[in-house]
């Protein structure tokens, strides 16, 4: 393996760590503006990221260890798409500053 190769790789951890610890900080900070019948389970903000769909398993895998009625799949898929179309379109963007 190159440096170069290892960089990137590292480079990958730490956004993809980042991604989720952001994606769940920014749901707890949400939850304390909402109701409290509006409140929304933190793990779907780890589903924000676009790993589609990995992320949205791994989301329901925990909530499912949490509580065996915590079926939280279709929002984390929800909040995969959301992450996937918000790639694709900060990508276009970039794509059209650069030209």
């Amino acid at each position: 393996m190159r440096k170069e190769t290892i960089m990137i790789m590292a480079f990958f951890i730490m956004a993809f760590v980042l991604g989720t610890v952001s994606g769940v900080v920014f749901i707890k900070v949400a939850n304390l503006f909402l109701p409290k019948d509006k409140k929304v389970n933190p793990l779907i903000g780890g589903a924000g990221l676009s790993a589609f769909p990995m992320s949205s398993r791994v989301v329901e895998k925990v909530g499912i260890e949490s509580d065996k009625q915590n079926h939280l799949l279709p929002f984390a898929l929800g909040a995969n798409v959301a992450g996937q179309i918000g790639s694709v379109m900060a990508g276009g963007i970039l794509l059209s500053l650069l030209k």
